[in-house]
């Protein structure tokens, strides 16, 4: 399928302000993560999400006509995505489970940073410029002072903050990958085959390692999962590339900064998680940084793809 480029149409007020409210659907996503713990296992949890999102993506695509059929030699760069994708979910979904919703936020944000850092070495023309170094410096300032925090800070969730970060390197590996190889697919095809072939994987890790998978369910756990699933995974993805296809990206990345704001003060208001000053301060210098590297001009190209709603 031809990858249909963007218009870069400017962006209305009405427009601006939904993608805003899209920001802060994905900053969330984090928070309803941690709320289905509450009865579900880790891994029941991403099997039961990917699965649903798998199948709604799937129907979205029958009803609008889009191609399933990979090209010849595509098969295997999919399996390696589909792997990358069940590693870093993995990890994201133990590490959350050791850690709080705000923390794996602030975390997750680093991926812009380091897909610049790995671009600069493996994607021919992304250069870390002055302004992305400081950008870069923004960032890694803000991790430092998060894990200098010292308040209610258990060697448990220390553990899970390196697990998190560990997904976060490798979400960024799997994004430096996509872009070589993206012009191949459709965006909506390496989603879809991402979570089909990782959903066994999460299956199995939840057969061996939930005990139990399901503890107990109520509506705040189901509406969790179905947040994460039709919300953030399926809504939230076939809307970002709508608005991407129109708008273009350099538009639409100079409002990510309010990720990691939503994922913090809903973890605060939702969770009653910690909002400490170190932790303000950090978010503060995470999203100083994203601004630095998104706010450009037009005609800069951007430097990634990103994957929405994961």
């Amino acid at each position: 399928m031809t990858e249909q480029q963007p218009s870069n149409q400017e962006l209305s007020f009405a427009v601006g302000v939904f993608t805003i409210f899209l920001c802060i659907i994905f900053g969330s996503n984090a928070v309803a993560i941690k709320l289905a713990f509450s009865g579900l296992g880790v891994f029941t949890t991403a099997a039961i999400r990917f699965s649903i999102a798998a199948l709604a993506i799937f129907l979205w695509a029958r009803i609008t006509g889009q191609s399933l059929a990979l090209k010849k030699g595509q098969t295997h760069q999919v399996l390696i995505l589909g792997a990358l994708f069940a590693t870093q979910l993995s990890l994201l979904y133990f590490g959350l489970s050791r850690s709080n919703a705000s923390r794996g936020t602030l975390l997750a944000n680093l991926v812009p940073f380091f897909i610049l850092f790995l671009a600069h070495f493996f994607i021919p023309g992304d250069r870390i410029t002055r302004r992305k170094f400081l950008g870069i410096l923004f960032g890694f300032s803000g991790v430092a002072f998060m894990f200098a925090e010292n308040k209610g800070i258990t060697a448990d969730f220390r553990t899970g903050d390196l697990i998190i970060l560990s997904a976060t390197v490798i979400w960024s590996c799997s994004v430096i990958y996509l872009k070589r190889i993206i012009s191949g697919f459709s965006a909506f095809q390496v989603t879809l085959y991402s979570m089909v072939f990782s959903v066994p994987v999460f299956l199995l890790e939840a057969l061996l390692w939930d005990t139990p998978m399901i503890s107990k369910l109520d509506l705040k756990i189901i509406g969790a999962v179905l947040y994460q699933s039709l919300v953030t995974a399926t809504f939230g993805f076939v809307t970002w590339n709508t608005l991407l296809q129109k708008y273009g990206a350099v538009a639409l990345h100079s409002f990510i900064f309010i990720m990691p704001i939503a994922g913090v003060v809903l973890g605060g208001l939702v969770l009653g998680e910690p909002i400490t000053s170190k932790l303000l301060i950090a978010m503060t210098l995470i999203v100083a940084g994203i601004l630095v590297v998104h706010w450009r001009p037009r005609r800069e190209a951007p430097a990634y793809p990103i994957r929405k709603g994961i």
